[in-house]
């Protein structure tokens, strides 16, 4: 298994903040997204990332986020074997969501 970089809520909202040239691609289904995502990230659902890699930049910092933070780990560590740079949102969206109170 890869080591695969995490990132918390704190530190991509900075990265957002500072304009870093980051790609965020959400991966959960499409029942959960419609209580929200990060402004400006991708959806691309979990079961269907290896049918669009062509969509996910290989020369790019690539940010993956769900809801706790376990799929989108997943996500990373698939993607990790064919060279990306991916990083995980530690927490996902639950910890994204408390960090905003």
């Amino acid at each position: 298994m890869h080591n695969v970089p995490q990132i918390t809520p704190q530190e991509l909202r900075q990265c957002i903040e500072t304009g870093e040239d980051l790609v965020l691609i959400d991966v959960r289904e499409d029942d959960e997204v419609v209580f929200g995502m990060i402004p400006g990230a991708q959806h691309i659902p979990m079961g269907e990332i290896p049918h669009r890699t062509e969509d996910i930049p290989s020369d790019a910092k690539v940010i993956f986020i769900c809801r706790s933070g376990a799929r989108s780990q997943r996500v990373c560590e698939y993607l990790q074997q064919f060279g990306y740079n991916a990083a995980n949102l530690s927490g996902g969206m639950i910890e994204w969501n408390e960090t905003l109170s």
